[in-house]
């Protein structure tokens, strides 16, 4: 069990446009114990190389899903597995 000043490990996984500006499309993570909440995450993501800084040059334009549920940026990751970061969904 992580306390708060380890990092945890997170799977996460990228789709759409998110996947192919980062050129993956999962990986897993140590994510940093200051990052909280989902909006920390993806503002820490844009500091990971130039192809994750394009990704999330917008981050209020990514959506997320923790463990499958669709959340919002001020959601805390907690003890989450997996996050999920796509664009939103458009219908016609």
């Amino acid at each position: 069990m992580s306390t708060p000043t380890e990092p945890r490990t997170l799977s996460v996984r990228y789709f759409a446009w998110v996947r192919e500006k980062t050129g993956i499309s999962e990986e897993r993570i140590a994510v940093p114990a200051n990052v909280v909440t989902v909006g920390d995450l993806a503002m820490w993501m844009q500091t990971r190389g130039p192809e994750f800084a394009a990704a999330f040059a917008k981050p209020d334009a990514i959506r997320a899903a923790l463990d499958h549920r669709h959340v919002k940026a001020d959601a805390v990751i907690g003890q989450a597995r997996e996050i999920g970061f796509f664009p939103p969904v458009t219908g016609g």
